[in-house]
């Protein structure tokens, strides 16, 4: 295996199509845009549901707004069946939620990275920070309260988001987090069986040549800049689980938090999907925590 082969099989998005739209499960939805302080210029819907948000952010690579389909993506893609995220969007528009769901740089109908690359969370930070401001940018929604529910990259950038400078910490409107199975890029690397330190360093010299990102950067330093209360799910069975990562995240929270272990297929995507089939959970927290007059009301660690 060559430098180039490890980069392309970590800095380029695969097929993301956006392939059904709120209709399909019967809401109402607007077509919308907004652009990142990059100047990326991303799509998504704004579904009205009620004065509180829930802004979506999708896992990279081969997933958009609307979940993932295994159609276009060879004889054995990586999960056999479609991961419907409008499912668990209803269950939110049903609970009373508004809900922005829009699409990464480089997915969906969202516009390309300056460089063309997926940076595992760290330029796709800007993409959460962007959605997260429009969001409350609406007219009438300028006070309203916001959850962020967030998938593998998307809960890698929103992490990233917390760390920066005027980031998601200074956002008065987040009050509650669900993040969904982040992984940090070395992590990945390893779980697809590339351990090799002189192989991942000349890869990632030359991914930072094309305009890419240091593999080894870490989202986890960032965790303790999270300020609101958040819940981390992983599968127990994901084969690319490094656990020690993933209780670091869930150590290093200073904020009310939950962990959630689900038993799901022996697969990474098997996970995606887990909030369309079982929206309970998902909805418990963001009642509990989202709404102003109950955000505050809890400070109960779960494992």
């Amino acid at each position: 295996m060559k430098a180039s082969d490890v980069v392309d099989m970590v800095s380029y998005a695969g097929d993301s199509p956006v392939f059904e739209d709120p209709s399909a499960v019967g809401l109402e939805y607007e077509d919308v845009t907004f652009t990142t302080a990059d100047g990326v210029l991303l799509s998504g819907w704004f579904i009205p549901g009620g004065d509180n948000i829930v802004v979506q952010t999708h896992f990279g690579g081969l997933s958009s707004r609307s979940g993932y389909t295994p159609n276009g993506k060879g004889d054995n893609p990586p999960w056999p069946s479609s991961i419907h995220y409008l499912r668990h969007i209803r269950a939110l528009v049903d609970a009373g939620y508004s809900v922005l769901a829009y699409d990464l740089r480089n997915h969906g109908l969202s516009a390309a990275d300056p460089a063309g690359k997926l940076t595992s969370g760290v330029r796709e930070s800007l993409d959460v920070l962007a959605a997260v401001r429009y969001a409350v940018s609406r007219p009438g929604m300028e006070n309203a309260p916001v959850g962020l529910l967030s998938l593998c990259m998307g809960a890698n950038a929103t992490t990233y988001a917390y760390g920066a400078a005027e980031g998601l910490s200074t956002v008065p409107n987040v009050r509650a987090l669900i993040v969904v199975q982040p992984m940090v890029t070395i992590d990945q690397l390893h779980g697809m069986g590339i351990d090799d330190d002189e192989l991942i360093d000349a890869a990632s010299e030359l991914n930072q040549a094309q305009g890419g990102i240091d593999l080894r950067t870490s989202f986890l330093p960032a965790v303790s800049e999270i300020n609101v209360p958040t819940m981390l799910v992983q599968n127990t069975n994901d084969p690319l689980l490094r656990r020690a990562s993933i209780e670091q995240y869930f150590i290093s929270l200073v904020v009310p938090k939950e962990m959630l272990w689900v038993d799901l297929a022996p697969a990474r995507l098997a996970a995606y999907g887990y909030f369309a089939d079982k929206p309970d959970d998902m909805v418990r927290f963001f009642d509990t925590h989202v709404d102003p007059q109950t955000s505050a009301s809890s400070s109960d660690e779960v494992e």
